[in-house]
């Protein structure tokens, strides 16, 4: 019997998109401090949240001895049990080298591999971790809540990067998504995430600006919108500034007042978190006391807003200056904005939203919350590549590419501000006679030396025919596709001998190496599932206990000698649960102290109604039974 090829057949103007399917692509804000997951049908965009309703999932992962990994709140909440085991704000770290970490991060709350090469590397729980595996783990926490919340598997995202991330720092988190089992679609830029939300959802045309001020990056952006078009004119940014660096500036202060001279991972985690608090809390009122304790001793500091925005000033000034240069980048006046959006958490603080007022003339948009804007705009993105949209996004390079030439200059082939998807050409020549070979360093930057850029990739082109100096004719081609990624190429054009190369940054991850990680996920993912669960287990096992102690201190009268032993008796069985690596034993054990503080909690409840009702009469309690 013969093969049959089978046609489906439609009328004219009725055949389906070839894109057009079930399959489920989500949006991923991957954030500094939080991340967001959101999903879009039918053009209607819906953030998705977990079991307890919550839409941000921390960008922390609490590693375990024993091989666990943790993320989220649960991981959030061991900062101060065990800091030298969780990792925050590792999207700092994405793409950079040893060299770069101080000056990116300041004061680190973490150990770093001193010996490492390329890439920096962190020492968490006995492992030696890159920022794209801690990346990994995060972004699958991220896809297992969209799984969870759809009741699907979850393949495909787009993910959002900022604005200023440099080759090295995308090609980092392609690897990280790579590593989670997730297919890219596209590396959208944040602030152009952020404007797709707005447009989409408000009608907006004109001139608009994004304001985007996250936990470690700073981005501002410039877009016109026009019938569905969003171009993005000038971008700027600087990949070291964000909400972490008040974060640093108010735990310094607190650590001077403390008089602490010598500071370990642990400290710095700590006295950050409590000036994480601290932040948040003047957004919404003038002044408070925090505490700090560590090492048996607790100390008090006061804060006033007007005290936080004297010690940000020069933080927020330099956001001023990167939107004034975007500005003129794009040549336009900050009265031709016709708005400004605001995103990240940190456009919350009361001293920023009135400098971006004050330099563009307008109260700035928040229609949007700000902690969800992107994922939101992503969403609707990877709503596109899968089922088509009538919106074209139309991105920027937001530095210049080039390569070096004699005497270490740099040659730019793409400037900063092109837009993309891109591919632009240059012709060189060959320096000395007879040469036969050429080496092509592809650099990023803005300076004009190679030593003050950065350094992207080298690669040697071959078989040039021996000529006279100046005689070959070498045509470099630089392409750049829509998530900003790099491919070199170099052509002799009289021989057509060509050698491409396509940009893996030094401080990615070798293809051995993410064959490696993916090999080892694979072949671990049932112990590593099961190590998860555990260590769940124990998080919940541990807030229960804590809870019943703390029951106890207050309430611990009105129990008697016997029924307190049952109680301490449980909690010590549970204690000892979690010691040990059985989920079962701890989930019994767990079970066991519930059971045995039941009738603890039947009479805490029968006391708290009982002080509610004392001194109330008859007649107003069936009054209030009325209401």
């Amino acid at each position: 019997m013969s093969d049959e090829i089978l046609f489906d057949i439609f009328e004219p103007g009725e055949s389906p998109l070839p894109h057009a399917n079930d399959e489920v692509a989500v949006g991923i804000d991957l954030g500094t401090t939080n991340s967001v997951v959101a999903i879009s049908k039918d053009g209607r965009p819906e953030v998705l949240r977990d079991a307890k309703a919550r839409a941000l999932i921390p960008s922390v992962v609490a590693y375990g001895q024993d091989g666990s990994v943790i993320v989220g709140h649960e991981a959030r909440e061991q900062i101060l049990d065990r800091p030298q085991d969780v990792v925050s704000s590792i999207k700092r770290l994405m793409g950079r080298g040893l060299e770069d970490v101080k000056a990116v991060a300041g004061q680190l709350p973490f150990v770093v591999d001193q010996d490492a090469t390329g890439m920096v590397r962190l020492i968490v729980a006995g492992r030696t971790l890159s920022p794209v595996e801690i990346s990994a783990d995060i972004l699958r926490a991220v896809r297992d809540q969209a799984e969870r919340a759809l009741g699907k598997k979850v393949p495909k995202a787009v993910i959002t990067v900022p604005a200023y991330f440099d080759d090295a720092a995308r090609t980092a988190t392609k690897d990280a998504a790579r590593l989670a089992g997730i297919e890219v679609l596209r590396l959208v830029n944040e602030p152009t995430a952020a404007a797709l939300a707005y447009g989409l959802d408000q009608g907006a045309e004109g001139l608009y600006a994004v304001y985007d001020l996250g936990g470690g990056t700073f981005d501002v952006s410039l877009l016109r919108m026009e019938k569905g078009v969003f171009q993005v004119k000038a971008t700027g940014g600087d990949a070291a500034l964000g909400g972490d660096d008040i974060d640093h500036l108010i735990a310094e202060k607190f650590l001077a007042e403390r008089g602490e001279a010598k500071l370990d991972a642990g400290k710095v985690k700590q006295a950050l978190m409590t000036a994480r608090v601290a932040k948040e809390c003047l957004t919404s009122r003038d002044g408070g006391e925090w505490m700090l304790e560590f090492e048996g001793r607790t100390s008090r500091h006061q804060l006033t807003r007007a005290e936080l925005e004297t010690m940000i000033a020069p933080l927020v000034l330099r956001t001023m200056t990167i939107c004034r240069q975007v500005l003129e980048d794009g040549g336009a006046q900050p009265a031709d904005v016709k708005g400004v959006v605001l995103v990240g958490g940190s456009t919350r603080v009361p001293a920023v939203r009135k400098a971006v007022a004050d330099l563009f003339g307008t109260l700035p948009l928040a229609n949007i919350n700000p902690d969800e804007v992107v994922a939101v705009g992503a969403a609707q993105q990877a709503e596109a590549l899968t089922h088509g949209s009538d919106t074209l996004l139309l991105d920027v390079t937001p530095l210049s590419l080039g390569l070096e030439t004699m005497g270490g200059i740099v040659e730019k082939v793409i400037f900063r501000n092109t837009p993309i998807p891109t591919a632009m050409a240059q012709e060189f020549t060959t320096y000395q006679d007879g040469q036969t070979a050429m080496m092509i360093h592809v650099v990023q930057g803005e300076r004009e030396l190679v030593s003050q850029n950065r350094s992207l990739a080298r690669f040697t082109l071959s078989g040039i025919p021996p000529m006279a100096a100046g005689a070959a004719r070498i045509r470099v081609t630089f392409t750049v596709d829509a998530d900003g990624l790099l491919t070199v190429s170099a052509r002799e054009t009289a021989t057509g001998v060509e050698s491409e190369v396509q940009v893996k940054p030094s401080y990615g991850l070798s293809e051995d190496e993410m064959a490696d990680m993916l090999k080892d996920s694979l072949e671990h993912a049932k112990e590593d599932m099961a190590a998860r669960v555990l260590a769940e287990a124990k998080v919940e096992a541990r807030r229960n206990a804590l809870a019943v102690i703390a029951a106890l201190s207050h309430d611990g009268d009105l129990l008697s000698p016997e029924e307190r032993l049952v109680i301490d008796q449980a909690l010590a069985g549970l204690d000892c649960a979690c010691t040990g690596n059985d989920r079962d034993v701890v989930l019994a054990a767990s079970e066991e102290l519930e059971a045995a503080t039941k009738p603890f909690a039947e009479k805490r409840m029968d006391r708290g109604i009982r002080k509610a009702l004392a001194g109330v009469s008859m007649d107003n309690l069936e009054k209030r039974v009325g209401e």
